[in-house]
């Protein structure tokens, strides 16, 4: 007596009950792993604006540029991050972060520019009672919280997290 060839229909559930279950497992994984590669990429825009805004500052004698915060749309003409240190940066991309689906394409930057900081010396900056403690200074973050981690950071000693390392009342070691 020979078989039928094929699967019986409980051969078939047990197969679909197997691939749900890798779908189940496979989707939230391979997300997780996109945010936190896009994570990744801002991370590392936020770096080259770190370096821009270091050839900048070798340019103006070693004081800040006086920035608004950001602006509501690309009409407005009010100096800001993207348009004063685009000539610092190898195209207007590295203004966008990843995970930003409107700001960039509304405003024309994912970032914001501390603008408590706006022409001060890089050698006298403070923020929340914190000074000469680069590390602990932000001048850029994300406009908005789009990681899974919250928000991206870069802090005047160019060095880039997405740690908040400032709090009002913080003082120097």
């Amino acid at each position: 007596m020979k078989s039928p060839a094929g699967l019986t229909l409980v051969e078939t559930l047990v197969v679909l009950a197997i691939l749900a279950t890798l779908a189940g497992i496979g989707i939230p994984l391979t997300r997780s792993i996109l945010a936190k590669s896009r994570e990744a990429a801002c991370l590392e825009n936020l770096r080259a604006l770190g370096a821009g805004l270091e050839s900048y500052l070798q340019d103006h004698q070693q004081k800040m540029p006086e920035l608004a915060t950001g602006r509501a749309s690309k009409a407005d003409p009010a100096p800001v991050l993207e348009t004063v240190l685009l000539p610092y940066q190898e195209s207007p991309a590295a203004f966008k972060c990843p995970q930003d689906s409107k700001e960039y394409a509304q405003a024309g930057s994912s970032y914001l520019w501390n603008s408590t900081q706006n022409g001060l010396l890089s050698s006298q900056l403070a923020f929340f009672g914190i000074s000469n403690r680069p590390d602990k200074i932000p001048l850029i973050t994300d406009k908005e919280a789009w990681h899974p981690h919250g928000t991206n950071f870069l802090y005047a000693d160019s060095s880039a997290s997405n740690h908040v390392r400032f709090a009002a009342g913080n003082s120097p070691p």
